[in-house]
């Protein structure tokens, strides 16, 4: 027999969020997203960096970075 905390939380997976000037509203509960450059998944509570226009999530503002200026700032891996 299971007990409560046996179960895995729903909260577990990908979220989907929406991405608002200042905040985000989630869309879809999880624990984590990833950030579009890199793939690295960033949990929730530690997102800092978004585009509300592209409506992406970035790890670092390095990622930032690499994301508007791809020539100047490549991917460092």
């Amino acid at each position: 027999m299971l007990n409560r905390n046996d179960r895995p939380s729903p909260m577990a997976g990908e979220a989907e969020l929406r991405y608002l000037d200042g905040d985000f509203r989630v869309i879809r509960p999880g624990a984590f997203v990833r950030c579009a450059v890199t793939g690295t998944p960033i949990p929730l509570d530690e997102l800092k960096y978004w585009s509300v226009d592209r409506q992406e999530p970035y790890v670092s503002n390095e990622a930032v970075l690499t994301r508007e200026f791809p020539d100047k700032f490549p991917i460092k891996r």
